[in-house]
């Protein structure tokens, strides 16, 4: 990977010196639209700041407490900056900050973080979900929507900051990319959108899909047929979407990136998707050493996809560093070898951020 650059807030780094990265994660967002109550009976206990005596309750409904959901205020980025420097402690070098528009991505923040915790941070361009956009965004043309990514990426976004001189924020990726279920026609043209722009940049990509099993096969689809690169699309979230083994195995022949990214996720009653569940961290190991057993350890990611305050240490969570302090250990347990852990933790995230010199 001599040869490649990785794009992140601070200006572009050789892809050979990201080391272990995160590959799905969030450091501010606006999560506002996905509020949904609990149970009648709780509801009182987690209308209030997280604390001991209702932090149980949040974690059952995390999706509950407006506090919780509340990912972008001072108390949310005082938790995320301590939580990167001991990811850093603990032998993290690179995440992936996948806040797209539509929830109010906050490049200030990204870039704050990376200079106090010498973590390199790449940040995301392209569209969230149909139902986080206003009007005036879903009105937007593929044309419009390729020219942002475009930008994004290589003329980058000014970021004023308090007392420094404003710095121009580049963009490594087109992503989080989200589509509902089913696909809207505005999330089919950011799909559109995303291939166009990747097949000229060479970029890589994430997408998030709907709560359905044909959701990231058929984004893929629409990816390809508009000129996508497989091997540079990363699917997010298959441990909340493919919860078949047979599913799993028939969409890692596609080529793309298998992501696993919400390690730490130990809630098996998932509020945003009631009919089906949330895996257990046993479960999502129990999938990647099938993806390992069929040959496919070098399309494998990992990561967290923290976006509520309740997984922060400092609100009692398990911070960035979990797959770090406890998944490798147990992926070690069940006999992966280190060259293969290197492999999915370092070699295949460095693989899918670079892009030629």
């Amino acid at each position: 990977m001599d040869s490649f650059k990785v794009t992140t807030v601070r200006g572009p780094v050789d892809a050979a010196t990201l080391g272990f990265t995160l590959t799905h994660e969030h450091f501010s967002l606006d999560f506002h639209h996905f509020y949904a109550a609990a149970p009648v009976d709780l509801q009182s206990y987690v209308d209030k700041k997280i604390n001991l005596q209702n932090v149980g309750y949040i974690r059952q409904y995390p999706y509950s407490s407006r506090y919780n959901i509340n990912f972008n205020d001072d108390d949310t980025h005082e938790a995320v900056l301590k939580d990167v420097i001991s990811y850093k402690k603990f032998g993290g070098c690179t995440i992936v900050e996948n806040t797209s528009h539509g929830l109010n991505r906050n490049l200030k923040v990204m870039l704050d973080i990376s200079e106090a915790s010498g973590v390199n941070i790449i940040a995301g361009t392209g569209h969230y979900v149909h139902g986080v956009q206003p009007d005036s965004v879903l009105n937007m043309t593929i044309e419009e929507m390729s020219d942002l990514y475009t930008k994004d990426i290589l003329f980058g976004t000014a970021v004023e900051r308090p007392g420094k001189t404003s710095v121009n924020v580049n963009c490594g990726i087109i992503g989080e990319v989200g589509s509902s279920w089913p696909i809207t026609s505005f999330e089919r043209k950011a799909i559109q959108a995303t291939a166009e722009t990747q097949s000229i940049l060479k970029c890589p990509v994430t997408f998030h899909s709907g709560r359905d099993s044909e959701a990231p096969f058929e984004i893929v689809r629409l990816y390809l047929e508009a000129g996508g690169k497989a091997e540079k699309c990363v699917m997010s979230h298959l441990d909340r979407t493919l919860l078949k083994s047979s599913q799993l195995l028939e969409f890692a022949k596609l080529g793309t990136y298998c992501q696993f990214d919400l390690f730490g996720t130990e809630c098996s009653y998932y509020q945003l998707n009631p009919s089906s569940y949330m895996l257990s961290d046993e479960q999502r190991l129990q999938y990647i050493l099938e993806l390992l057993g069929e040959g496919y350890e070098n399309r494998i990611l990992l990561s967290h996809d923290i976006h509520t305050k309740h997984r922060l240490t400092s609100f009692g969570g398990h911070g960035y560093s979990h797959i770090l302090t406890n998944i490798l250990m147990r992926l070690s347990l069940k006999g992966v070898d280190e060259k293969t852990i290197n492999t999915i933790t370092v070699e295949n995230p460095g693989r899918w951020l670079s892009v030629p010199l």
